[in-house]
C-alpha cells in the first residue's frame, strides 16, 4: 500500500490570479493538479492499494481533511471545498503530516527499534506539497527559515532523531505562476528545483522540489511524480577508505585516465532510494536479513539510543569477489539512478563487488564487519545492493565446509569457529540466521537463548508505546472531520486610556445632566466601565432562514406578503402541488446536493403495484443468485448510463400493445374482475323530474311504485302501424315483470339520463328494409347496438336500454334483437346471448306470437 499525502497551502496568498485560461487562482491550479495526478496514477494497476490523504495549513485537527479512514469520494469532496484563508505555517503543517503518518507505524512495529533495520518492513509514503513559495508567516511574524516544531504527540518519536522515516519522501510543487505570461517560453527538458526553504527539506527526505512556471511544466512534473511512486527506503551512501584503483589497470606502466573529473566527488556521498519490490507469488515484500544498527545491542541496557532516520551505509572501494553459496538466502535491492550508480557502471566491472559497512555496528567501534556489497548487474544496466548475513566473509566459508566437507556433521574445531562467529555477531541476527540454517538442513546450530536481544525494561517500554500509539490513533481518527468551534461573538476589551483628548472612561463622563440624579448614577459608573464579559453577537451564515416557522426571520418590509404566503401554504390541502415552504428549500440547496436524485426520490410516495405484473425472466446462465437492485433512478442518471444516446431505453425492447400476426396474450385472473367499474369522484348527476321521492316502505312496494310512476317504455300506435315510445298498451305486461328480471334491475339501481328514442321513420312498416331511406336508418341503429356488444365487460345495461327504446312494429324489434344475437355469436358472448334470447321471448309472449320470420335482404 502506497500512501499519497497531499499538503495544500491554504494561505491567503494562494488567492492570487494566474495568467492561465479563465485566470484561475493558485488554489484552483493546485486542486486541478491533484485531480490530474490521481487520473494519471490510476492508469497503473498498482494504484489499487493506494491511500490518499489531504491536509492543509489550518490549525489541527481541522487541517486533516482526509485521513486514514476516509474514502476517495470524501477526499475529492474536501478538495473541492478548500478555501485559501490563513497563514503560511509550513513548518507546523509539515510536522502535522509526518505525525499523521508516524502514529500508525508505532502500533504496527515496522520500525523494529533495537533489532536492525528491515527494508522489507516498510510503509512507502510520499508527501506532495503544493504551495506558492511565498514567505513563511506565523502568529509571531515572518520567518526566513523553515523550522519544524520539535515537540510531538506521537508515542515513540524520541527513538528517531528526525521527524520523518526512511520510507517517507517529500516532493514540492512550487507554483511560480505569475499574472502575466512569462517571457521565456522555450521548451525545457528538466524542470529546475525551486530556491526556497522547502527545497532543503525535500533533499533531506530523499525527494526534490519543482519550480512550475507554466501549465505544460506542471503536467511534466505530475508525470515525473507518478514515476517516483515506487516502494523503497532511502539510504545514505558514503565512501570510506581509499579511492578505487583504475578500472583497466596499468598498461606499459601508464595508468588510464580517471573516468570522473578529479574535482567531482558527488558519487562519494549521496542519499538515494533502494527499490524494494513485491514478491510476485505472495503479493508483498519479502526479505531475510536486516541492516545493522549503529550501536552494539546490550541485553542489559535499560534504554535504546535514538537512531537516524536514514541509515549511514559506508562502502569500501577495494575490489572483492561477490560471495554466495547454495541454499543460503540473500536480499537484492536495486539502487535508484545517482552519481554513485553512474560511477560504478562507468567502470564496467560486473564481477567486482564493493563491501558495505555500518559504523559502530560491532562492539569495538574501531572495527566494522561487512553485511553486504554493491555490485553492477551483468548487463551493466543498474547497480544492486546485496544484503548478506553479518560478517559474511567468515560465515560463508564455514557453512560451505559444513555441507560439502563435513556432510552436516559439525566437528569440534568447526563448532568452536562457529561459536566465535556467533560471539562477534549482533544478537538480532540470530533469528534470521536460525531460519536460514533450518532451511539449509542444519536447524540446531544457533541456540535459542540468543534470540532475546532486548532487555526486559526495553520490551515493556516498546509494548507501552504500542498501546499508547493505538489509543492516540483512535483519538485522531475520531477528530478527523470535526470543525473547530467558532466563537459565538466578539469579546469587547476596554480601550487604553489616551493621554490627551476627551475622556476615554465612562466614569469620567456625566451620565445625566440633572444634579439630583447624579447620586443615583454614581453607583453604576464602575459597572458601566467593566467590559470583561461583554460579547458582541456574530450572525451565523450557515443558519437557514425559515420564514414559514420563525417570525423573526421575516424582514419588516415583507410582513404583509409573508402573511399571504403563509395563509396559502396553510390552506393548501392538495397533495399534487408542492408547498411553498418546500419550494423555498428546493431553491436554497447547495450546488453539491443539486444532483442527489436518490434522496429526492426517496421522499416520494411509493407507487402502487400493478394488478398484473409482467413476469421477470429468470437468469438461466451466469450467476443464479443475481438479484435486481431495488433502486429508484432519475432520468438524468439513465441518460448518463446510456452513454449519451438519443433514447435512454435504446438497449431495451419496446413492448407492443397489440402484436401483429400473433394472438393477444390471455389475461390472467387477478384480484379484481374484468367488469370492475373504476369510479372517479365527481358531482352527482341531477335526478329526473319523473322520479319523485317517496317515503320509506317495503322493497317490493317501493319498486312497484317507482315503476308505476315512471314513464315506462310503452308502445302506442302511430302512423301506419308503427309504435311510439309514449304508448303503453302492449308493453305494460313486460314492465310489470321488470322486478323479477336482473336486466331491468340493473336499470333501476340508479337514475340515469334519458336517452333519445331510436325512431324508424318509414312510410310502410312491412317493407322497411326495401326502402333505401329506411335501410340506412336500420343500419345506423344496428351499428349503435353492435358497438355496445363489442364493449368489454359484462355490464349490458346500456344495450338493453337501447333495445327497449326502439320505436317500431314488433317485426322490426324482433329483427333488431336477432341481429344483435348474431353479432354476439361472432364474439362468443354466451352470457349476452342468453340474456338476448330471454328478452326476445318476453317480446313474443307479450304479443302472443309464436314465431316471426324476418324478411331477408341482400347486403
Amino acid at each position: 500500500m502506497t500512501i499519497i499525502l497531499f499538503l495544500i497551502d491554504t494561505s491567503a496568498s494562494m488567492n492570487q490570479r494566474t495568467y492561465l485560461g479563465a485566470r484561475p487562482t493558485l488554489l484552483d491550479v493546485a486542486k486541478d493538479a491533484v485531480e490530474k495526478f490521481i487520473k494519471i496514477r490510476q492508469r497503473d494497476s498498482a494504484s489499487r492499494g493506494d491511500r490518499y490523504m489531504l491536509l492543509t495549513f489550518e490549525e489541527p485537527p481541522g487541517n486533516i481533511k482526509a485521513g486514514w479512514k476516509e474514502s476517495l469520494a470524501t477526499f475529492m469532496t474536501e478538495l473541492k471545498n478548500l478555501q485559501a484563508v490563513g497563514m503560511s505555517t509550513l513548518g507546523a503543517a509539515l510536522k502535522s503530516a509526518l505525525d499523521l503518518l508516524n502514529i500508525n507505524r508505532m502500533q504496527t512495529g515496522i520500525d523494529t527499534y533495537g533489532q536492525g533495520r528491515c527494508p522489507f518492513y516498510l510503509e512507502p509514503s510520499i508527501i506532495i506539497l503544493i504551495t506558492d513559495g511565498g514567505r513563511l508567516t506565523t502568529t509571531l511574524g515572518v520567518q526566513d527559515e523553515l523550522n519544524l516544531p520539535m515537540h510531538s504527540s506521537v508515542p515513540g518519536s524520541e527513538l528517531t532523531k528526525e521527524p520523518f522515516r526512511w520510507d517517507q519522501r517529500l516532493f514540492s510543487l512550487v507554483l511560480r505562476l505569475t499574472g502575466i505570461p512569462p517571457a521565456d517560453r522555450e521548451p525545457s527538458t528538466v524542470v529546475p528545483s525551486d530556491h526556497s526553504p522547502v527545497d532543503v527539506m525535500c533533499e533531506v527526505t530523499g525527494g526534490r522540489s519543482y519550480a512550475v512556471i507554466s501549465q505544460r511544466m506542471l503536467m511534466q512534473c505530475l508525470e515525473s511524480l507518478v514515476q517516483k511512486l515506487q516502494g523503497g527506503v532511502v539510504i545514505n551512501f558514503e565512501k570510506t577508505g581509499a579511492d578505487p584503483p583504475p578500472a583497466n589497470g596499468e598498461d606499459n606502466g601508464t595508468a588510464s585516465p580517471p573516468l570522473y573529473p578529479p574535482n567531482n566527488n558527488t558519487w562519494q556521498s549521496c542519499r538515494k532510494l533502494i527499490y524494494v519490490q513485491r514478491s510476485a507469488q505472495k503479493g508483498y515484500t519479502v526479505g531475510h536479513w536486516p541492516i545493522p544498527e549503529s550501536f552494539w545491542p546490550d541485553p542489559g541496557s535499560p534504554a535504546l539510543p535514538p537512531r537516524t532516520a536514514h541509515p549511514i551505509v559506508k562502502f569500501s572501494c577495494a575490489n572483492s569477489e561477490p560471495m554466495v553459496i547454495d541454499n543460503l538466502p540473500f536480499d537484492k535491492y536495486e539502487l535508484e539512478p545517482s552519481p554513485l550508480t553512474q560511477f560504478i557502471l562507468s567502470r564496467k566491472q560486473p564481477t567486482i563487488a564493493w563491501q558495505v559497512f555500518v559504523s559502530n555496528s560491532y562492539k569495538n567501534s574501531e572495527v566494522d564487519y561487512p553485511f553486504g556489497y554493491l555490485k553492477a548487474s551483468t548487463s551493466l544496466t543498474c547497480v544492486n545492493l546485496f544484503v548478506m548475513p553479518y560478517n559474511y566473509p567468515v560465515l560463508l566459508p564455514l557453512l560451505d565446509d559444513l555441507f560439502k566437507v563435513h556432510r552436516c556433521k559439525a566437528t569440534r574445531e568447526w563448532k568452536q569457529q562457529f561459536d566465535n562467529y556467533l560471539k562477534n555477531m549482533p544478537l538480532y541476527y540470530a533469528a534470521p540466521l536460525k531460519r536460514a540454517l533450518q532451511r539449509m538442513g542444519a536447524p540446531n546450530l544457533v541456540p535459542d537463548t540468543m534470540e532475546n536481544c532486548l532487555s526486559y525494561s526495553v520490551l515493556n517500554y516498546l509494548k507501552r508505546l504500542k498501546n499508547q500509539a493505538k489509543t492516540e490513533f483512535e483519538k485522531l481518527i475520531s477528530t478527523v472531520g470535526t470543525k473547530k468551534n467558532m466563537s459565538e461573538g466578539i469579546r469587547v476589551n476596554p480601550a487604553p486610556q489616551r493621554p490627551f483628548g476627551p475622556a476615554s472612561k465612562l466614569t469620567e463622563m456625566n451620565l445625566t445632566p440633572h444634579l439630583v440624579m447624579n447620586d443615583r448614577f454614581a453607583a453604576l459608573k464602575n459597572d458601566l466601565n467593566d467590559f470583561n464579559l461583554f460579547v458582541l453577537f456574530v450572525k451565523d451564515r450557515e443558519i437557514k432562514h425559515e420564514s414559514y416557522r420563525n417570525a423573526y426571520d421575516i424582514p419588516r418590509n415583507s410582513i404583509l406578503d409573508q402573511l399571504a404566503r403563509m395563509r396559502s401554504n396553510y390552506l393548501q390541502c392538495s397533495l399534487s402541488h408542492t408547498r411553498l415552504q418546500d419550494e423555498d428549500q428546493i431553491h436554497s440547496l447547495p450546488v453539491g446536493q443539486m444532483g442527489n436524485y436518490q434522496e429526492y426520490l426517496k421522499r416520494f410516495t411509493p407507487p402502487l403495484r400493478e394488478i398484473e405484473s409482467i413476469p421477470v425472466r429468470q437468469h438461466m446462465f451466469g450467476n443464479p443468485f443475481k438479484i435486481d437492485k431495488r433502486m429508484m433512478v432519475d432520468e438524468a442518471d439513465i441518460d448518463l448510463v446510456g452513454g449519451g444516446g438519443s433514447s435512454p431505453m435504446r438497449g431495451q425492447k419496446r413492448m407492443l400493445d397489440s402484436p401483429v400476426g400473433s394472438p393477444r396474450a390471455k389475461r390472467k385472473p387477478g384480484p379484481l374482475p374484468k367488469d370492475f367499474p373504476v369510479w372517479r369522484p365527481q358531482s352527482p348527476l341531477p335526478l329526473s323530474p319523473a322520479l319523485p321521492l317517496s317515503p320509506a316502505s317495503d322493497t317490493e312496494d317501493e319498486l312497484y311504485i317507482i315503476e308505476k310512476e315512471r314513464q315506462a317504455p310503452t308502445l302506442s300506435h302511430v302512423d301506419d302501424g308503427l309504435f311510439n315510445w309514449n304508448s303503453s298498451d302492449d308493453m305494460q305486461s313486460m314492465n310489470s315483470r321488470s322486478a323479477a328480471n336482473h336486466v331491468d334491475l340493473w336499470d333501476n339501481q340508479e337514475p340515469e339520463l334519458e336517452m333519445p328514442p331510436l325512431v324508424l321513420n318509414c312510410s310502410n312498416d312491412s317493407k322497411f328494409l326495401q326502402d333505401s331511406g329506411c335501410r340506412a336508418e336500420v343500419i345506423r341503429i344496428r351499428s349503435a347496438f353492435f358497438k355496445e356488444v363489442r364493449k368489454p365487460g359484462r355490464n349490458f345495461r346500456q344495450l338493453f336500454k337501447q333495445l327497449r327504446a326502439v320505436e317500431g312494429n314488433l317485426d322490426f324489434q324482433i329483427y333488431m334483437v336477432r341481429e344483435v344475437i348474431n353479432e354476439a355469436l361472432r364474439f362468443k358472448r354466451k352470457y349476452l346471448i342468453k340474456l338476448l334470447e330471454d328478452f326476445q321471448q318476453r317480446l313474443l309472449q307479450s304479443n302472443r306470437i309464436a314465431h316471426i320470420e324476418p324478411p331477408t335482404y341482400s347486403r
